[in-house]
């Protein structure tokens, strides 16, 4: 036998395999194909994250409108309280935002700024007070605020704060209507101690 030589791409020419231009057109068309699929691929990863941001966002918006809708909610519920106290303020403007309450308005002496204070205070979901009570007449009567611990009773803070414990009296009237019972005081509540 022996080795013959061919033209490499005469079989292309009376239809037997392909030729090699025809085999880099299929490796072309084949590559664009890849490259297309990938593009179509982070084009629809795009999108998607664009979609997630997009209901993200919309959670977030509907979020914080509960939000604000449940502390203008808890505004208003402090209002009614302070009226069903019976606690006089005029011109009453509170507003509650992520657990601190503000107080606008007027009273008539200190002892009911504190009160109002104390029974907004006092309330499930306050952590703190932000007042800008205004005191019509001036008393000079400011009290001291307590905090009750755990055991405290009446008797014990009226012997503490004034040597005799017959006084306790004066401190649960002080801190009417938000107490309703002397024996009923509870562990992080915040009193009034007259002076």
């Amino acid at each position: 036998m022996g080795v013959f030589d061919f033209v490499r791409n005469a079989g292309a020419k009376i239809g037997i395999g392909k030729s090699t231009d025809e085999i880099a057109a299929e490796e072309a068309a084949e590559d664009k194909a890849k490259t297309d699929a990938a593009a179509a691929e982070a084009a629809a990863r795009r999108n998607k994250n664009r979609e997630r941001m997009k209901a993200r966002a919309a959670e977030k918006r509907s979020a914080a409108n509960a939000e604000k809708r449940a502390e203008a909610r808890k505004s208003t519920e402090l209002e009614k309280y302070l009226r069903e106290m019976g606690l006089s303020i005029s011109g009453i403007d509170i507003r509650f935002d992520d657990g601190t309450a503000y107080i606008d308005g007027e009273v008539p002496d200190s002892a009911t700024k504190e009160r109002v204070i104390l029974a907004i205070g006092n309330c499930q979901g306050v952590a703190r007070v932000d007042e800008s009570i205004t005191v019509a007449q001036d008393d000079g009567g400011d009290s001291e605020m307590y905090v009750v611990e755990s055991g405290d009773t009446l008797w014990a803070i009226a012997t503490a704060a004034y040597g005799d414990g017959n006084r306790y009296p004066e401190i649960f009237e002080a801190n009417k209507p938000m107490l309703k019972d002397p024996d009923e005081i509870f562990p992080g509540q915040v009193l009034r101690i007259p002076q």
